[in-house]
């Protein structure tokens, strides 16, 4: 059995709508698609229920290194339907897997490249930095042993400063590379006819039998802060106090084994927003569990790789307020459990450039919602 790592809460989003990357794991706002070699479907975004457009409750940046293959450009996108009418009902959400995956030979044009991760993994916690850590680059000119010209040099620092001067208009994250062209341009539009969540970041940390805190590295951002939450909800005053008000376990199901083991481990770390344990073992609040079946592509058995917990709702219900646009009171969820294909199939498509990466590809994956 993999090892567990813990998706925790860091900092809010200065603007739930904001860009980051596909590189950042997060909870709410908008998905962060790399550049597609093939578009998303419409139809994987829109509720099977309703017809409505699915928000994002979840991005987590999962890379993979496997004997055959490495996939480090591979992200789980977990989407679900505010509407209050579909609710917890499974045909209102929807799992993506999207992944490149990456041959022994690499592309010499390949536009998701990112450097390698420092060392291999197989889970969510310790694989490489996002784009607004030290992975982005200012400059991309080799160094050149020939004399400058002072004109030159001149010119060069002026350029420099323009560039400087325009990546501080960017949105707050740190895409100083080739900042002029028209893909950075695009982060600034909002798309606001899509449903919102809530956005915050996550980092995460390896769950010890202990129940100690043990952080690892940041995934949403170096200036992530678990203490940004806890600041929003710490008044004991007003009994806004996590145990005392989100979650009453003991009247909302029986207290069978199932359900006793599911809460030990919640309890452990009461802040986990979720689980991860690629090819490990979920976490079920109750015992009849349904399967997630094959998968559609190879046939083979989906095994377990994440499961969202029931403090992340608690968290979007904190940062909810009377003005707020959104609702998850149809969301009485205990935990979201994701299965993915053991194979991470991609349609073919690493066949189809031998020596090369393979294209993008989304797949949909198998879901299975444990409601209270």
């Amino acid at each position: 059995m993999g090892e567990v790592i813990l998706g925790m809460p860091g900092q809010w989003a200065h603007d739930y709508r904001e860009k980051a990357d596909h590189y950042t794991s997060k909870i709410g706002g908008l998905p962060d698609w790399p550049d597609l070699d093939i578009p998303v479907s419409g139809k994987l975004l829109l509720c099977d229920l309703c017809g409505g457009k699915l928000c994002l409750m979840a991005q987590i940046y999962a890379p993979l290194s496997m004997a055959e293959r490495s996939i480090d450009e591979r992200v789980i996108y977990v989407l679900g339907c505010m509407k209050k009418d579909c609710g917890s009902n499974p045909q209102s959400w929807r799992v993506l897997r999207l992944q490149r995956c990456k041959q022994d030979i690499e592309s010499k044009d390949e536009p998701l490249k990112a450097e390698q991760p420092e060392e291999e993994s197989t889970s969510v916690a310790e694989d490489k930095p996002t784009s607004q850590s030290s992975s982005v680059k200012v400059c991309d000119d080799e160094d050149s042993d020939s004399d400058i010209d002072l004109d030159d040099l001149a010119q060069a620092l002026e350029q420099a400063a323009t560039l400087a001067s325009n990546s501080k208009k960017q949105d707050g994250t740190k895409h100083t590379r080739k900042i002029v062209e028209g893909p950075v341009a695009k982060k600034l539009i909002y798309d606001l006819t899509t449903p919102v969540l809530p956005c915050f970041y996550i980092y995460s940390q390896r769950n010890s039998s202990e129940g100690r805190m043990d952080k690892a590295n940041f995934v949403g951002g170096s200036s992530i802060s678990l203490k940004e939450i806890e600041k929003s909800s710490g008044n004991e005053s007003e009994g806004e106090s996590w145990e005392g008000e989100a979650y009453e376990y003991d009247k909302a199901l029986g207290a069978d084994r199932t359900y006793l083991k599911f809460k030990k481990q919640l309890d452990a770390y009461p802040e986990q927003c979720f689980r991860y344990s690629y090819g490990g073992n979920a976490l079920f609040p109750v015992a009849n569990v349904p399967k997630p079946g094959a998968c559609k592509i190879c046939g083979s058995a989906r095994r377990f790789e994440l499961q969202l917990m029931p403090p992340l709702l608690y968290f979007l219900q904190e940062a909810s307020d009377d003005s707020s646009n959104f609702s998850i009171d149809g969301w009485t969820w205990l935990t979201i459990i994701i299965f993915t294909c053991p194979k991470n199939c991609c349609s073919g498509t690493c066949d189809e450039k031998s020596g090369n990466s393979c294209r993008c590809i989304v797949e949909e994956e198998a879901i299975v919602i444990q409601d209270d």
